[in-house]
């Protein structure tokens, strides 16, 4: 998609750069690589005021970022396809790798992005090279390496609207004829844009910084070793939510003394009794090793990397007490990863080239959370339910020995939710490309994965309410209206009698393609190539049994009271794409396209219902498609880019799904949040001013149309449709000084990047609205 340039070039130019790309772990031209894989260069995302992977969908339109309670909870979705918020047994669909090593949660990969070569963004199933939860595509980040042979650096200062200050500063250089080094850092402070009217606080700010370092050894011209040093923190209050239908609930709300900004999306504003926090710190060390032999190379990339995040949320999003400040969905979460990948790479001479290796991923998960009611929560399920709260506990205490107030008591609720997983993954690859023929190459690869996981819960639950067979001491239909309110019922633990808490999944996958070079500067291909994730258990309080392990349970008395079906985990999803597509590059231009259709069987869906979330497999997603995209200078100086999706999803299979109306089937409908049309268009003109400086001027627009957000929430509720102005001016002064004044969402687009039923809050819906208008000044000075 993108026109990589190097970082600071900004003389006039008319003819496009070759573009180097490791999609196929193997340095290959863009043009010639047959893979659809957009490229995001290090100037691209200078100019476009772009600060970490979450912004990069502005620039990529088959990918859509949607951030939802936290920081941490962040959704990558591409081409329609992804998963992984909101629960830590659930990895993500789409991979993310930062120089090779695989970042496998989200809250791992948030940082602002440190000096970089490019991103590239693989899109469709790439687990036969990436083996790890790559079924619907993979981010990959490449840094820059230190340099050798002379010293160079930067230093940077951001300020930007809502007091914003981000202070950047990297050098590298030579320490000996064969070892390097580079050093980077970055701190990143801004005001929040949501104000909390309850606490005169403000929300959706930034408070993060990271550092990075590198050692690069080259002993002998065969052998070289890179040592990378990383660690990001993040603490932040976040993230705001919007009321967009403020029903029969927000009466009760402001009648026990609480309060909300209702049915306004876009207010920006809200009634918080506290402020949610997320709280991350992560670090790693990664050592890559590369071997020569003459005809061989061998690779080695060993990385062992912490995950430390601590979040919580006034969940109700009212000023009113109904969860406690100190229990509110708190959720303390340990992850610990070791990953080891070795191949070995021919060097290309002759007609085929060829890959084997192996990757060996191990981690270690520990969920320590609570969940308590607030001391209004009474108040508020007794205004709620006409005073059945009161009424029932009249009724029921003295027959089953409760205290009066012990029905939704203060603090009770999860006092303890702990959960483990322990995952152990191999997997075997192997490809190969055969010239047989002149300007013709057949690809064939094929990946053996095997994952074991290994999962704990033990929940505390002392909720009296919920914990009460209601069926059983009252009339049906007032039992049926009643258990309405049994929010937090209780939990089967497990491993048990029964349930073993362990799976074991494996799957080949496989990639077959046929390229042909039409010229030298335009190639065709067509392929097939497979997907696989393995199973995603349900580490939280929504963890059901399977309805058919309910009898085995009820035999060995594990039953608790209140015990409905549901899900401890969702099945391996499988991927498969069909794809033909064609690359051309000429001097002034270059265009990309690819036609495919897409499908995932058993698509791990996770959809909050109010109360909890839905954690269960959908038979079959689809997805047909076109994707284009274009770089061209039409005179000097003017460099147009444009890139454009058209999809066309549907659920060919999904029988229980959440729908508008509870639990549907949604066979044969159209997924929500997927938009029909996306593109990216921008327009970059160099020029000189003066003699001192060179300069730019840059303008990108950014188009998804309109579509239901969420498959629960009614379209005429929750609907999004992107239509959204950035744009950048830059001077380069001879001296090393730069200078950018950029601006984001400049014509303040206002669009929902998700949308739920409200909590507890029956008839009422809340949503995350977007980032509104951002606007800075960054000057930078480089040495060399």
């Amino acid at each position: 998609m993108a026109l990589a340039l190097a970082a600071g070039q900004s003389y006039a130019q008319s003819a496009l750069e070759e573009v180097i790309v490791t999609a196929s772990k193997r340095a290959q031209t863009l043009q010639e690589v047959p893979i659809a894989v957009s490229v995001v260069s290090s100037e691209q995302i200078e100019q476009a005021g772009v600060l970490d992977i979450k912004d990069l969908q502005t620039l990529v339109p088959s990918l859509r970022v949607t951030q939802l309670q936290s920081s941490a909870n962040t959704n990558f979705i591409i081409r329609g396809f992804g998963n992984g918020a909101n629960n830590a047994g659930i990895e993500p669909s789409v991979g993310v790798f930062i120089d090779g090593v695989y970042r496998s949660r989200v809250g791992s990969a948030l940082a602002d992005l440190p000096k970089l070569e490019r991103i590239e963004v693989l899109r469709g199933p790439q687990s036969t090279l990436f083996g790890k939860n790559a079924s619907a595509g993979v981010i990959s980040v490449i840094t820059a390496k230190p340099d050798l042979e002379s010293y160079s650096g930067s230093a940077s200062v951001t300020v930007a609207n809502y007091d914003q200050v981000i202070v950047k500063g990297d050098v590298t250089g030579p320490i000996t004829d064969n070892l390097g080094f580079s050093l980077f850092a970055s701190y990143n402070e801004r005001e929040g844009y949501y104000e909390n009217i309850e606490l005169g606080t403000e929300e959706n700010d930034l408070d993060r910084y990271s550092y990075r370092g590198q050692l690069l050894w080259e002993p002998t011209d065969r052998m070289g070793f890179r040592l990378i040093v990383d660690g990001e923190s993040l603490d932040e209050i976040c993230c705001g939510v919007s009321n967009l239908v403020d029903g029969p609930t927000g009466d009760v709300v402001r009648a026990i003394g609480g309060d909300l900004v209702g049915n306004e999306p876009f207010a920006y504003e809200g009634y918080y009794d506290f402020d949610p926090v997320t709280v991350i710190d992560t670090s790693g060390v990664s050592l890559e090793f590369g071997y020569d032999f003459d005809n061989v190379t061998l690779t080695s990339i060993t990385a062992y990397r912490t995950l430390e995040q601590n979040q919580f949320g006034d969940v109700d999003y009212t000023s009113a007490r109904l969860v406690s400040a100190t229990q509110a969905n708190l959720s303390d979460t340990s992850i610990d990863t070791f990953t080891q990948e070795l191949r070995l790479t021919s060097d290309g001479d002759g007609s085929l080239a060829w890959m084997v290796g192996a990757f060996y991923f191990t981690e270690e998960v520990e969920i320590d959370g609570a969940f308590g009611y607030g001391d209004q929560f009474r108040d508020y399920g007794n205004g709620i339910s006409g005073g059945a709260v009161n009424l029932l506990e009249a009724l029921l205490g003295p027959v089953l020995g409760f205290a009066p107030g012990s029905f939704f008591a203060e603090g009770t609720g999860f006092p303890s939710e702990k959960s483990t997983q322990d995952d152990d993954t191999i997997s075997v690859f192997a490809q190969g490309d055969f010239a047989f023929a002149d300007n013709w190459t057949l690809t064939l690869g094929v990946n053996y994965t095997e994952v074991e996981k290994d999962v704990k819960i033990d929940f505390t639950n002392n909720d009296v309410f919920s914990s009460i067979p209601l069926g059983l001491y009252l009339p049906p239909t007032l039992a049926a209206d009643a258990q309405a309110f049994q929010f937090l019922p209780p939990v089967v633990n497990y491993p048990n009698a029964v349930e073993d808490g362990s799976s074991k999944d494996d799957d080949t996958t496989y990639t077959v393609r046929l390229a042909w070079d039409v010229t030298d500067s335009m190639n065709v291909y067509a392929g097939v190539s497979t997907g696989f994730k393995a199973s995603s258990w349900n580490l939280s309080r929504d963890s059901k049994p399977l309805a058919e392990d309910i009898p085995a349970l009820d035999a060995a008395g594990l039953v608790v009271p209140n015990l409905a079906p549901g899900t401890r985990f969702a099945s391996p999803e499988e991927s498969i794409v069909y794809e033909i597509g064609l690359k051309a590059q000429y001097e002034t231009i270059s265009y990309n396209m690819a036609i495919f259709s897409q499908e995932i069987d058993d698509f791990q869906s996770n959809v909050f219902s109010g109360t909890g979330f839905n954690l269960a497999n959908a038979g079959k997603q689809s997805v047909e498609g076109v994707e284009f995209d274009m770089n061209w200078y039409p005179i000097n100086d003017l460099r147009v880019s444009f890139a454009a999706t058209y999809l066309d999803p549907k659920y060919d299979e999904f029988e229980g799904a959440l729908g508008v109306d509870g639990p549907t089937d949604l066979s044969g409908e159209t997924p929500a949040g997927i938009p029909e049309l996306s593109t990216n268009t921008s327009v970059t003109y160099n020029f000189q001013a003066g003699s001192l400086a060179d300069g730019y001027v840059r303008v990108e627009h950014v188009y998804e149309d309109e579509v239901q957000v969420v498959d629960n929430v009614p379209k005429d509720i929750a609907s999004r449709e992107i239509n959204m102005v950035n744009a950048s001016l830059g001077l380069y002064f001879a001296n090393g000084w730069e200078m950018n004044l950029w601006g984001r969402n400049l014509n303040e687009d206002e669009y929902l990047q998700s949308a739920f039923p409200s909590v507890a809050q029956e008839e009422s819906y809340s949503g995350y609205p977007n980032t509104p208008r951002t606007y800075g000044l960054t000057v930078r000075y480089s040495f060399e």
